[in-house]
């Protein structure tokens, strides 16, 4: 029996467009929040994982909620909306419709929950509202922008009102239903990107890429003021509402959020977020009591007007594919890396995370191992980098490899790196022995028994290659045949077994001293290459996670017994696996994502 215990928090992986990447449901104490392909619900006070929707191939614009349901609509590039349950671990299609021929950039639904209106990029259209239940029309007429509408809204109070903002540099407002064109507001001189009604109903709000907010009259759309002069130094990407609709918060890509107070137009308060580009504030939104933004590195910020000099909390975590992961001794914390560089530390029993600071690699991470108080990793950059664990931080020395880095492992001094030339032993941060080989290592593993030190490294040459080492040379022992490339090996806690996978879907262990195969049975019900395999302590099991995105637990005690965990990282091949304990398995994936998992048999 498998069945999952918690998935970790992801950063969000966005882009500086012009959509809306954070909604809210009060009365359930949600937010829904932008992945790539997919969205993650979590709970709105403490942002702790409740699940994902990941059902698409491809980045998607925005998540809403509607006001009071379990329900949640998703578009796409595409035209299409899914609307979706949000209660159920399965994530139940309610419907699908097609509303628009092109991208959806925003959705609005009217206060009964009932009807929907989408705005964006369409052929013949820019905007249409329609039925949730049945997908059927809501008479209007939605003229009146000649661009691309970015952001809509719909007032919440009678009587009802349709506001829009659109690429044209306008907003527009309609009177309905049936919806008919009123007016279009010419005030702002760029890309109007967020349009929001108060929860009252009395004042919507227009941000735009000219660092200007509008204030509007909700009933009639007569202007009442501007805030600031201008509100930003930089395009704004959102506007929310107070819940008693006397402050707006605004998101910019100048670095900052700020709260105004609506009736005096003055500043409340302003967050400065950073200096570089990754701090740009890309959406922010203003559920209950929370005060939350993102930044463009796809953290969500927990900003308090109170104490504005920096977020009471962050949210952190990957927002690429993770390729490695490694458990520290004492097993309290996890270290991951991503394609992109970095390093995320994790708190095992709180899945808290913390980003590792410092000049790393700035490109793909191939291999991970602690040693003691030391992380090493390497990269696409030809070169092993040392973190120290109690700083949070890399410590500024790089070690040479004169060729690309495919594994590595710790060793009682020091590392073990598999480069594709050669086998190179680090201990602290100097080079001690670089052992060349007439094959491309992908894999290696380290057993100290005794005086001796045997070495397991898998070759894309379809081979193990086990050497003795004594601490200056690699002497060759045995090769083990495989049927493809061998991407993972390990070696039993109990020092009993070493256990290899490999591109031909085969998980093979091997008995120690001579190395005989020891499962009867074939293990082999993978689809596509296994990426990694892994021990229980006890020695009871083996994990091994694939591109099918599928992880197989095997038993070493019946051998033809084993479970499978069809789609353990939707649409991502699982990258990296950990055992915490006998019962509890950790995964990675390419979905940026860390789960894990209770295991028995």
């Amino acid at each position: 029996m498998v069945s999952i215990t918690k998935p970790w928090y992801m950063a969000l992986k966005l882009h500086r467009v012009p959509s809306v990447l954070l909604e809210a449901q009060l009365q359930q104490r949600r937010i829904l929040s932008l992945f790539s392909t997919g969205y993650r619900i979590s709970e709105l006070h403490a942002c702790n994982f409740q699940g994902v929707y990941r059902d698409y191939t491809e980045p998607l614009p925005m998540p809403v909620f509607p006001t009071s349901s379990h329900i949640a609509s998703l578009p796409n590039n595409h035209g299409k909306i899914r609307i979706w349950d949000t209660v159920n671990p399965e994530h139940i299609l309610k419907a699908e419709y097609q509303p628009l021929g092109g991208c959806i950039r925003d959705i609005a639904w009217s206060h009964d929950s009932q009807r929907i209106v989408v705005a964006g990029d369409g052929n013949e259209k820019y905007a249409h509202a329609f039925m949730m239940d049945s997908g059927a029309s809501v008479k209007g007429d939605f003229s009146g922008h000649s661009k691309c509408i970015n952001s809509v809204d719909w007032k919440g109070t009678r009587p009802f009102r349709i506001i829009t903002g659109s690429e044209d540099n306008s907003s527009a407002f309609y009177e309905g239903p049936p919806f008919v064109f009123k007016c279009t507001k010419q005030d702002h001189t760029k890309y109007v990107q967020s349009v929001r009604y108060a929860p009252d109903g009395t004042k919507y709000a227009t941000g735009g890429f000219d660092g200007k907010i509008f204030v509007y009259e909700g009933k009639d759309g007569s202007l009442i003021k501007e805030l600031g002069s201008p509100a930003h130094k930089g395009g704004i990407y959102a506007v929310s509402w107070s819940p008693d609709s006397k402050q707006l918060l605004s998101a910019s890509g100048d670095k900052s959020c700020k709260v105004w107070d609506v009736e005096t137009g003055n500043m409340a308060a302003d967050f400065v977020m950073g200096k570089e580009i990754e701090d740009q504030q890309v959406s922010c939104i203003w559920a209950g009591k929370h005060l939350i933004s993102v930044g463009l590195n796809g953290f969500l910020n927990y900003l308090d007007p109170a104490n504005p000099g920096k977020p009471s909390k962050v949210i952190k975590g990957h927002n690429k594919p993770i390729t490695r992961a490694a458990l520290t001794a004492d097993k309290c914390q996890l270290y991951s890396t991503a394609v992109d560089g970095t390093v995320i530390v994790w708190d095992i029993k709180t899945g808290s995370n913390d980003r590792i600071s410092g000049k790393g690699h700035g490109n793909q991470v191939t291999g991970l191992a602690i040693h003691d108080k030391t992380v090493y990793t390497c990269g696409i950059d030809d070169s092993v980098k040392l973190i120290d664990s109690v700083e949070g931080a890399y410590n500024g020395k790089s070690i040479s490899l004169g060729t690309q880095p495919r594994h590595m492992v710790s060793t009682e001094d020091g590392v073990i790196v598999v480069t594709l030339k050669e086998i190179v032993v680090i201990s602290g941060d100097q080079k001690t022995v670089g052992f060349p080989v007439d094959y491309e290592p992908m894999s290696v593993a380290v057993l100290k028994a005794g005086s001796s030190t045997e070495v397991a490294v898998g070759g894309a040459d379809n081979k193990v290659h086990i050497y003795n080492f004594n601490g200056e040379t690699f002497t060759e022992k045995k090769v083990l045949d495989h049927g493809g490339g061998v991407t993972d090996v390990s070696y039993s806690p109990d020092a009993r077994y070493l256990v290899a996978c490999d591109t031909y879907r085969k998980v093979i262990v091997y008995t120690l001293p001579d190395y005989a195969k020891f499962n009867k049975v074939e293990w082999g019900f993978h689809n596509a290459r296994i990426n990694s395999v892994a021990w229980s302590p006890d020695c009871s099991m083996v994990a091994s996670g694939s591109l099918d995105t599928m992880i197989i637990i095997w038993s070493m005690k019946e051998h033809s017994k084993h479970i499978i965990i069809k789609k353990s990282h939707p649409q991502s091949q699982v990258t990296a696996l950990s055992w915490l304990d006998d019962g509890k398995l950790i995964s990675t994936g390419h979905d940026g994502l860390v789960k894990t998992w209770s295991v028995k048999f």
